[in-house]
């Protein structure tokens, strides 16, 4: 089978006026990125704010393997399956992060024959998004800086800044930096730090905002640092709010692209889900909800994360309702979590399966407690033996769920047709009752809990005495009815990456606490989670290279 990149490069596309005409849009409402990009413009939004949604479907999966299990790959087969029974469906994903495309992940614009594209263009700068939210954000930074040495007339106090700096890569020597070394006019030397650009607030704010002025409305109440008295600072007070916004401008339009069957894909916004909200732009699946009859959408990672944030929190914030829910497993992932390493995935062990299949239980149990209806679809690997796929779904049954077998990594749409008329069959014959997990006038800590017991099936949580004084802190200013986003480990229900399955007896440690008062929820994290991760000892970009022809090789 050719590699991801080279079915990518091969694919004949559409022009992206041609994909835009499939959801009525209009030539005059693109704002053109060459051929086969384009931003979707105000006055498209404006347009159809009045048109009835469609019918909105997530797509979340079970802890992955450190490779992933095809979570994207499943979405965009499902989109294109959609197309292949006529039914006006648009994909609205996120995009992809240069830190786990040079990684350890790979590129995020699914897989095989399911993708979108370009590929490569979407994998790397794209249209610029991430670009301008980095740019955003350590324009913040250097104002912030530059106030404190400027006579800093708010009284910041340098030992309580919180706002950080980021980058959109995997780079560990900028976790904990010095800033400020040199001479008095090089500023006040302070203790700084980094996060990858998917991790900042501005990523956040910019994927919950509705318009402009909710843009800057959400820019302004960043909280950047506390001064002597212990008052909080805003991006309101350094004056930032405006510039930033204009940095912003472009990359709050959503993006149009295609699928290699040329489905309309609206990509926009990439928050990680380990340690962001993990969810594509509130602009771009409301946009989408007004273009299709359906609209598919995922959430990173685990249900445990992703689709636990996309319930709780963006739903919750945009007023979104999920009319179905796609649990994409593997086999390979079933054996993982049954303990089997990652040289033995491939080889037949239905033991192991059976081991590991608590975790799909559990995810599944988590899903039915939104009172959303729930599809399992496996993501099918030629490894895969029919005893094990059999058992898996005889044990959906058994649980109250339906069951269908994605091929769409070999087949494309046609590999994802059982699995759209199984979606189809659960939006016409099951209601989705969505609610939250959780009430917003719970504390804090009720919220961190029943999180933690609800969907982790932990025991409890611990706190450390710095994450005790921050809620504490964080209630005081009124903060205390936001929404948690919890930051942890993808690859465990736990906080501890090395517990797999179904874990029982064990507890959240909660390390530290911080409110983004922005985007309107508070970071919880958790474990030995990074919010600046670093590259493998062999990455990703070992291997990516670009022909004399200009032809990018190695990306995957």
């Amino acid at each position: 089978m050719k590699t991801d990149i080279e079915i990518a490069q091969e694919a004949r596309m559409l022009h992206i006026k041609e994909v835009a005409a499939k959801l009525d849009i209009k030539e005059d409402e693109l704002e053109l990125y060459g051929k086969y990009k384009a931003k979707l413009s105000d006055e498209l939004m404006e347009r159809i704010q009045n048109q009835e949604n469609g019918k909105l479907v997530l797509v979340t999966a079970i802890n992955p393997t450190p490779a992933g299990e095809g979570k994207t790959t499943t979405s965009v087969g499902l989109g294109q399956a959609f197309g292949k029974l006529n039914v006006k469906a648009v994909l609205a994903l996120r995009e992809p992060s240069l830190g786990p495309c040079f990684g350890i992940k790979g590129g995020a614009a699914g897989g095989g024959y399911a993708q979108v594209v370009p590929m490569e263009d979407l994998n790397l700068h794209f249209t610029g998004d991430f670009h301008a939210i980095t740019s955003a954000n350590n324009l913040l930074a250097a104002m912030l800086d530059n106030h404190i040495q400027q006579g800093n007339p708010l009284g910041i106090d340098p030992r309580q800044v919180i706002w950080k700096r980021c980058l959109d890569m995997n780079d560990r020597v900028l976790r904990n930096v010095v800033v400020g070394l040199g001479n008095k006019m090089d500023g006040m030397v302070r203790e700084d730090h980094f996060v990858i650009t998917v991790a900042s607030e501005i990523m956040a704010v910019l994927c919950l905002a509705d318009d402009m002025a909710d843009l800057k409305k959400r820019l302004g109440r960043i909280i950047v640092a506390y001064s002597f008295d212990g008052k909080p600072v805003t991006a309101d007070d350094l004056q930032a709010t405006g510039a930033m916004a204009a940095l912003l401008k472009d990359a709050l339009k959503p993006n149009l692209i295609q699928t290699l069957e040329h489905t309309p894909a609206i990509v926009h916004g990439g928050p990680f889900a380990n340690i962001a909200h993990g969810c594509n732009s509130v602009r771009a699946t409301k946009t989408a909800l007004k273009l299709a009859d359906i609209v598919v959408t995922e959430a990173g990672f685990g249900a445990d994360l992703g689709a636990e944030k996309f319930l709780d929190i963006k739903c919750r914030m945009a007023g979104l309702k999920p009319d179905c829910a796609v649990l994409v497993a593997t086999v390979r992932a079933l054996k993982y979590n049954g303990g089997v390493s990652k040289d033995g995935l491939s080889s037949p062990n239905l033991e192991a399966v059976k081991k590991g299949i608590v975790n799909l239980e559990k995810h599944i149990e988590n899903l039915q407690k939104y009172d959303v209806p729930v599809v399992v679809t496996l993501n099918s690997f030629v490894t895969d033996t029919k005893e094990e796929v059999a058992y898996i779904e005889q044990f959906c049954k058994e649980k109250n769920c339906e069951f269908a077998l994605s091929k769409v990594w070999e087949k494309g749409g046609e590999g994802g047709i059982a699995l759209a008329k199984k979606v189809l069959e659960t939006l016409e014959t099951k209601e989705s009752r969505y609610h939250a997990l959780y009430e917003d006038s719970l504390s804090l800590k009720e919220k961190i809990e029943t999180i933690a017991r609800e969907i982790y099936g932990a025991d409890g949580v611990t706190y450390t005495a710095a994450a005790n004084k921050e809620l504490k802190k964080i209630e005081e200013l009124g903060m205390g009815d936001f929404p948690v986003c919890m930051a942890k480990t993808q690859y465990s229900l736990s906080d501890d990456a090395k517990k797999l399955g179904r874990p029982t007896d064990f507890k959240i440690q909660v390390r530290e606490v911080y409110a983004c008062a922005g985007s309107g929820f508070v970071v919880v994290i958790t474990g030995a989670i990074m919010t600046m991760p670093g590259l493998p000892k062999v990455p990703a970009a070992n291997n990516i290279n670009v022909n004399d022809k200009g032809a990018i090789t190695g990306l995957f």
